[in-house]
């Protein structure tokens, strides 16, 4: 291949997305604002201050003539404020001590983000000090600045105190205070201060848009718990999660949501924003109440090709009509699998922990829904399926929906219609107890379901287990001829604690996950690291995500593996460590035993919903507490695994009620109720 080929190979290659590990995020939902290390947002890649799904701002970047800015503090506070100090070397005293310093607090919130700069003098003489602040924007859409694409420069205006942009329905207006200089063609704002020893002076700048949201803020997020923990890491871990969870909230109707993550899916999705309510539910019932409404309110109620809408689905993200026509995808898209039955599930979880009784009562229309769906998407073979159909939505509509997720153990892919063993297992779990509480609220049921799922239970291990039953793995899925997908993945995880497997089965499963190619000490592969297409950074063959292996902690300790649970526990709160205890959305599948900790994925989001949500999820599944406010009964456990040391999460709530649980060193589990509580908690004994 001569060089001019090679040149022109690289030339026609699409844009590349633009990378996010090495930025720092400030997030206030539908508000965020994305920088560079230093705190600047320079044009190029993701930088900028957006609103819903339109980057208002690609350029906020404060300098000082005569000196460079050099970084000497930086800081994320909670999800949505950030600090950061500089020194100007160039200007005061000539000494190797630095004698001029700058200061930054931003704060983001939804509607627009302030940064307050302070500047001052140690030096012994007057310092006059010129500080500029360069603005500019190219108006974007999200998904095309996801695309890797770059728009036209949009010229700024003069406006009362600052600059303004727009472009149809877009604004943005930058004020400050004092008033500054303004440059508009270059979109510099200035300000000019003496500076005597020991003085500092403060500039407030403010950038505002009247563009309204789709969704706007829903916080607070959940009601807040303490943990408690001489491990700091767990602590650590659990206050940023809450913190980032309250950042990523949005509300529609009065309904709070999570937002899948940060920035790319700040907006409602099905299967994201379920998950996360329903690792939650322990902490605030309500967020999953308020979610599902949420949803049902969208719940599909005819049949549309273009969409992918059924009667009776749960959709898998809602775009602005901006944002869509910048996306392959149409403003609601209804390409997901999962999100239907887990609906179902969610519902259910929030029920036995408690949730209004009223609140539930009023979604079942929607659980028959779902339930009526299930029904007939698998009247063809009895499994519930998915294929695209629209040749320009998501080709796997499950959680991995990369297109190289579903592959064979020789690296071929997977041909649809394909059945993904997880969602078999989330539609049997919404079928058992979508019916139980229909009864119990006294519904009538729907026809032919309880049999449905007794039969779909007794084909399962038969035709997705692969191998002999003491050596074999669950198969990922079946393909379009009904033949097993037999690599193995971490999908099998979110099996357990379903009552789809029988009890051989399920301690198979528990082995598999404990295995080194699967846990890589970080927490879950997705992908066996002795596959041939594995990689360490591969999307969905050989990261690991948080949520993942939280649900699979959830499943491991519901059927009792608990010290397995714990082991994939430990290994996502060692991940955080590496990240200011922000889990991400996913990070490599490097091994422990190789590495301090993970490298990151360059585009992985942060903050994501159901990653902020995973350690809080692990630290409620690792105390092994059952919960059952309908029948009264709390319990747990009368020792746990030991592999997490001592820890207490405290304000967990069961209905209207507070319960703390302690796990001692030595693994004992004790919980307390509030005085004069109508539960009772009990103690099986043993493990």
């Amino acid at each position: 291949m001569t060089e001019s080929t090679q040149h022109s190979e690289f030339e026609t290659r699409p844009p590349l997305q633009p990378l996010l590990h090495d930025l720092v995020s400030c997030v206030a939902a539908p508000g965020l604002l994305l920088a560079a290390a230093d705190g600047q947002v320079r044009p190029g890649g993701v930088s900028g201050w957006y609103v819903g799904d339109s980057r208002l701002l690609d350029t906020l970047e404060i300098a000082v003539d005569g000196s460079e800015l050099d970084l000497v503090r930086s800081a994320t506070i909670g999800a949505e404020r950030q600090e950061f100090s500089y020194v100007a070397r160039g200007l005061g005293d000539p000494l190797p001590d630095p004698t001029v310093r700058l200061d930054r607090f931003r704060t983001v919130s939804g509607d627009h983000v302030e940064e307050r700069v302070v500047v001052a003098s140690a030096a012994q003489e007057p310092v006059d000090v010129v500080v500029r602040l360069s603005a500019g924007t190219d108006l974007l859409a999200m998904p095309a600045v996801k695309g890797g694409t770059s728009g036209p420069r949009v010229p700024a205006h003069p406006a009362e105190g600052g600059l303004r942009w727009a472009d149809g329905d877009l604004e943005a207006v930058l004020s400050a205070e004092p008033a500054p200089e303004v440059d508009a063609g270059r979109g510099v704002l200035a300000w000019r201060f003496r500076l005597e020893r020991g003085d500092s002076r403060e500039v407030v700048v403010t950038a505002r848009t009247a563009t309204e949201p789709q969704f706007p803020a829903g916080r607070p997020a959940v009601r807040s718990i303490a943990v408690e923990a001489p491990d700091i890491r767990l602590r650590r871990t659990a206050e940023q999660s809450l913190a980032d969870l309250d950042g990523l909230a949005l509300a529609d109707d009065g309904d709070r949501f999570l937002a899948a993550g940060s920035p790319w899916y700040l907006t409602l999705f099905g299967r994201d924003s379920l998950w996360a309510a329903r690792m939650l539910i322990p902490v605030d019932a309500s967020l999953a109440l308020s979610t599902l409404r949420v949803l049902a309110r969208r719940q599909g109620t005819r049949d549309d090709p273009a969409t992918e809408e059924q009667p009776g689905k749960i959709l898998h993200e809602v775009r602005s009509a901006r944002a869509a026509a910048a996306h392959s995808l149409p403003p609601v898209y209804y390409g997901t699998v999962d999100a239907t039955p887990l609906f179902v599930c969610t519902l259910a979880d929030a029920h036995v922990w408690g949730a209004d009784p009223d609140q539930v009562r009023a979604l079942l229309p929607a659980v028959r829904g779902c339930l009526t769906w299930q029904l007939a998407q698998s009247a063809d073979t009895g499994w519930l399926r998915y294929v695209d159909h629209t040749g320009s939505g998501l080709a796997n509509q499950g959680w991995k929906d990369s297109h190289d997720s579903v592959q064979f153990a020789d690296g071929r892919l997977a041909d649809p219609p394909i059945a993904l063993c997880e969602v078999q297992a989330y539609a049997y779990d919404a079928a058992v107890r979508g019916a139980a509480l229909l009864e119990a609220f006294g519904e009538e049921p729907v026809p032919g379901l309880v049999e449905w799922a007794a039969d779909l239970r007794s084909r399962f291990t038969r035709e997705f287990w692969v191998g002999s039953p003491s050596e074999g793995h669950v198969a990922i899925a079946l393909d379009r001829d009904g033949r097993p997908v037999d690599s193995v993945t971490s999908n099998m995880g979110h099996l357990l604690g379903t009552g789809l497997l029988d009890g051989g089965a399920t301690s198979r499963v528990a082995s598999v996950l404990a295995d080194g190619r699967l846990d890589s000490g970080f927490g879950l592969r997705t992908l066996a690291s002795d596959s041939p297409r594995f990689s360490r950074l591969s999307y969905h063959g050989g990261t690991v995500w948080p949520h993942d292996t939280a649900i699979a902690i959830r499943g491991l300790a519901a059927d009792g593996h608990l010290d397995e649970a714990a082991s994939l526990a430990r290994g996502l709160f060692v991940a955080a460590e590496a990240v200011d205890y922000r889990l991400p959305e996913l990070y490599a599948g490097d091994a422990a035993a190789d590495v301090p900790f993970p490298a990151a994925y360059p585009a992985s989001c942060r903050p994501q919903a159901w990653s902020a949500a995973a350690p809080l999820a692990a630290l409620v599944a690792i105390t092994g507490l059952r919960v059952d406010v309908p029948a009264g009964t709390v319990t747990h456990p009368a020792r746990t695994s030991t592999l997490l040391g001592a820890f207490s999460l405290r304000g967990l709530r069961v209905g209207a009620e507070c319960l703390d649980v302690h796990v001692a060193a030595d693994g004992e589990v004790r919980v307390e109720l509030e005085s004069g509580s109508a539960l009772t908690v009990s103690d099986p004994g043993g493990r």
